[in-house]
Parts: C-alpha cells; sequence; structure tokens
C-alpha cells in the first residue's frame, strides 16, 4: 500500500495515488536517473561538457487480491502487467491509518505478502499444468529435448504445487536451455518495500520508507534536498536506496565511458563481457569489436584521468574475455 505515492515520488510523474482499491488499472510508466556521484567526479575529471546518466523503468501496477489468478480484481489483467517486467518491487503497508482503506479491511503485512505470493504461484501452476501435459505427450516420440523439457515441467510443477516459488527449483546447464517455455511470474526477482511511517523499523530483508516522506522530499527544489534530508537526519532519500536496490536486484552495474565532450554511465548485466558492453554503445561496436582500453574507477580517480592513468600503466587493453566490472571507465577499438 502506497505503491501510487511511491510512484509518483520517484518518477517525478502525477498519477492517481487514490484511497480505494484497483486505482491503477492500465500500469503507469516512469524513467527514473539512477543515483551515481561517480558519474560527476568523472566528468569533473575530464572537464566534459556534457553528462548522461543511466536510466532504470518503473511500473506502478495495481495490487493483487485473493483470487487475482481466475481473474478478481482484474487479477488476469493485472498478473499479465506483471509478466512484462524483469522484477518486482512489492511496497507493503505496515501502519494503520483509519484514514487510508485497506482492501483487506485491515493492515496485516505477513497476509498481504501471503496473498501475493500465493495468487503469483497459483498463476505460475495453471501454466505448468498446460505445459506438464503437452511436454508428457511429446516426450513419448523419445526425443531427447522433449525428454529433458519433460521432466523441467514436472520438476517445476511439483514445486509450485508444494506452494514453493518457481526460483526455489534448481536447474541444470541443459535444462537452462529451455528456460524460455517457463515464463513464470515466481522466478522474476522480488524486492520487498515496507511502508512505514517515519522513524520505524521494518523487518530484516525489507527496505524500509515513508512513502508520504518521500513524496514530500521529492517535491523540494533538487539544490535545497540536500539541507533537508541532512536536517531529517538522512544520508540519503529512502528513493535513491529503492532506485539502487531494485537496480542491483536486477542484477545490473554500471560502467562508464569518459572524455572532453561527454561523460555517460552505461547500464549492463552482471557477468557480461567487453563485446557486450560495446553493443550497448552501438551494436556495430559489439559487431566488430577489437579490444577496449579499461581504468578501474579508483585508479581513474587517483591519477587523475585518461592521460595519467596510461602514464602510470594503469590503463589495461582487454580483449573479447575479459569480464567488465562495475565502475570500469572503457574505451573502444573496433572495425565498421
Amino acid at each position: 500500500m502506497g505503491k501510487s505515492t511511491l510512484f509518483n515520488a520517484i518518477s517525478g510523474l502525477q498519477v492517481e495515488a487514490a484511497n480505494y482499491p484497483f486505482a491503477t488499472i492500465e500500469p503507469n510508466v516512469g524513467v527514473v536517473t539512477v543515483p551515481e556521484p561517480r558519474l560527476d567526479v568523472l566528468a569533473r575529471i575530464e572537464k566534459s561538457k556534457k553528462t548522461v546518466p543511466t536510466v532504470i523503468e518503473f511500473k506502478d501496477i495495481a495490487g493483487l487480491v485473493a483470487g487475482a489468478h481466475k481473474g478478481e480484481g482484474l487479477g488476469n489483467q493485472f498478473l499479465a502487467h506483471v509478466r512484462e517486467v524483469d522484477a518486482i518491487v512489492e511496497v507493503v503497508r505496515f501502519f494503520e491509518d483509519k484514514n487510508i482503506t485497506h482492501v483487506s479491511g485491515n493492515v496485516d503485512p505477513k497476509r498481504d505478502i501471503e496473498t501475493i505470493e500465493t495468487e503469483l504461484i497459483l498463476a505460475d501452476l495453471q501454466l505448468v499444468e498446460k505445459k506438464n501435459e503437452n511436454f508428457k505427450k511429446s516426450a513419448r516420440s523419445g526425443k531427447h529435448e522433449d525428454i529433458v523439457k519433460a521432466a523441467l515441467a514436472q520438476k517445476y510443477f511439483d514445486a509450485l504445487s508444494a506452494g514453493r516459488l518457481a526460483s526455489s527449483v534448481s536447474i541444470t546447464e541443459e535444462e537452462q536451455k529451455f528456460m524460455f517455455e517457463f515464463p513464470f511470474l515466481t522466478n522474476k526477482p522480488i524486492l520487498y518495500v515496507a511502508n512505514v511511517k517515519s522513524g520505524e523499523t521494518a523487518p530484516d530483508n525489507f527496505l524500509a520508507l515513508d512513502a508520504q516522506i518521500e513524496s514530500e522530499i521529492a517535491q523540494i527544489p533538487e539544490n535545497e534536498r540536500k539541507h533537508y534530508l541532512k536536517e531529517l537526519g538522512l544520508a540519503e532519500s529512502g528513493l535513491d536506496r529503492l532506485i539502487k536496490a531494485a537496480y542491483q536486484t536486477l542484477g545490473l552495474q554500471t560502467f562508464f565511458t569518459a572524455g572532453e565532450q561527454e561523460t555517460r554511465a552505461w547500464t549492463i548485466t552482471k557477468g557480461d563481457k567487453t563485446p557486450q558492453a560495446a553493443g550497448k554503445i552501438h551494436t556495430d561496436f559489439e559487431k566488430g569489436f577489437i579490444k577496449a582500453d579499461v581504468v578501474a574507477y579508483d585508479k581513474f580517480v587517483e591519477a587523475p584521468g585518461w592521460v595519467k592513468a596510461r602514464e602510470k600503466g594503469w590503463a589495461r587493453s582487454e580483449g573479447k574475455e575479459y569480464v567488465v566490472q562495475d565502475g570500469d571507465i572503457m574505451l573502444f577499438k573496433f572495425n565498421v
């Protein structure tokens, strides 16, 4: 509860944050900047004319109620929206307020979490029941690929039937090739956000924030926010913590390109190699990738800059097998 208020604060949009259930029918979309203090540091070093941050997209989707997998509360429509996202941020209300209605009549965070988890599991179970039946039939042909799919479907069916998330199932390297057949909701990473009153704490594994306070902070001019946060005794806003946590939940990290014209932050998935990073800039860079000059962030700042980093021998030449590290400053060389 409080998700639309939180979405407004994050995105700067003013979507309806109504005090009644199902106010959000179609999902609202907001593209927000990922807080990245290293970007300004690099821009100062390189005397860049422009800085470009990386971004992350949030969707405000209506909350699920019991029976959503059967269509209750427009559940089928909302579940379809959830299928489109890469990770789920679940906002759970932890405080009582007689002026704010709750779809279940009272505040019970444990029940709310279990309700959503159960509905996601049941929706996945419906999907895997059909898959299980179809793959069992096709496996009779004796084709190895169909046998593997059938075994995987059964594995998921057993887990979901027992009330476990799809993400709890161990997958072999061979089975991984067929995961496209199983677009499960409960395979998506989940970030739990506790909407609390200011000063209250939340259980472990929850990111705690006060959606109303965050909404107020978001309306303060940016150049005044640091002072306001300091008065509240906060190093950073809860929204910044949420954006960073969402970024990490998605398994993302940042590399940089830095120069006189522009310093820019780029988003890649942890484990990506240099050609994939080059491809974020332009697909031709990935196709024609030759090598990349790389300097770790700390060394780049210590040097400071490209010229001195090269003089000190801190700029390395890396090939196609180099796994990009968070904070790497990179310069790509490629054939057109």
